[in-house]
């Protein structure tokens, strides 16, 4: 009972981040959507670009999915499934003296 506990708390760390970046990512949209469909109701009217909005979409988008990316990469540097050049930097043995 107590692993299938973690197991839900671990995808429920995964989702939470998932879910703000899914609303940032619907906040950027409207904002890019409402600015061009004011030109469609009334030219004389056109509404400003709401950058507010855009800006706090933006963030939440970029910190949602850099700590998936960072959680998944983390995880898979861990276990040796990433490039050589991503892989923990090993000492060098030090040189038999001459």
């Amino acid at each position: 009972m107590k692993q299938v506990l973690i197991r839900f708390i671990a995808v429920l760390l995964l989702v939470i981040p998932g879910l703000g970046a899914t609303y940032g990512f619907l906040l950027m949209k409207d904002a890019i959507f409402h600015f061009f469909a004011s030109f469609g109701d009334d030219a004389s009217v056109a509404h400003p670009f709401e950058w507010w909005r855009f800006i706090a979409g933006l963030a939440l988008f970029l910190l949602g999915v850099g700590f998936i990316g960072g959680w998944t990469f983390f995880r898979d540097r861990k276990r040796n499934y990433v490039a050589t050049r991503f892989r923990k930097k090993r000492p060098r043995p030090p040189r038999p003296q001459a």
